[in-house]
């Protein structure tokens, strides 16, 4: 049953492409609840074999990663908390979701638009608060594009690294996911040492 799901999910990006990936990933990190994994993963396996280009698999990911993020900061910044407390529970966003979101951004600050893109339940409404906030759209642009390159990169080069073995991915998913969050802690005490070596002066 798993390998013919898995079958399936690999033909389907296949058939869609770059496209496919695209606009996957526009969703994930949108409203849609959409996963990345049974994406990226994949993408990355097909370039295993030849069928995708890898590096191309990766940048397109991104791009749609970053684009989905986009659309949400203009939501949230266009027009604003009322917009987002009308609508958002269509789109699996109550006002306690709302809010837990907003203290999270004020508790971490611009930064967390970089490693909220790695913590499930946060990464594709993290753009909002930042949307609300009024947050300088380049620098959303970078953290955002940063924290899903990461976690684009490290579900791609799984997808890769498995090969003909897709029954082993849930077991390296977990140990790709402790990497990476190891990796944006390391990254993100980095930029709180600058920021307030920055303070000080």
């Amino acid at each position: 049953m798993l390998n013919s799901v898995i079958d399936w999910i690999v033909q389907t990006v296949n058939h869609w492409g770059y496209f496919g990936i695209f606009a996957a990933m526009f969703l994930e990190s949108s409203f849609f609840p959409f996963p990345s994994e049974v994406i990226m993963i994949p993408a990355g396996y097909l370039a295993f074999k030849g069928e995708m280009n890898l590096y191309a698999a990766i940048f397109t990911g991104i791009l749609g990663s970053v684009a989905g993020a986009l659309f949400n900061y203009w939501l949230a910044r266009r027009y604003g908390r009322p917009f987002l407390q009308r609508y958002g529970r269509y789109f699996f966003l109550d006002e306690r979701t709302l809010e837990k979101l907003e203290r999270f951004f004020t508790r971490h600050g611009e930064i967390s638009t970089f490693n909220g893109r790695l913590i499930p339940g946060i990464r594709q409404y993290i753009s909002l608060p930042a949307g609300l906030a009024k947050m300088p759209v380049g620098r959303f642009a970078l953290y955002t594009a940063l924290g899903v390159g990461i976690w684009v990169t490290v579900l791609a080069l799984l997808g890769y690294s498995l090969g003909a073995h897709e029954e082993q991915v849930s077991r390296y998913l977990h140990n790709a996911t402790i990497v990476a969050l190891i990796a944006v802690a390391g990254l993100s005490l980095f930029y709180w040492l600058r920021h307030r070596a920055k303070e000080e002066l």
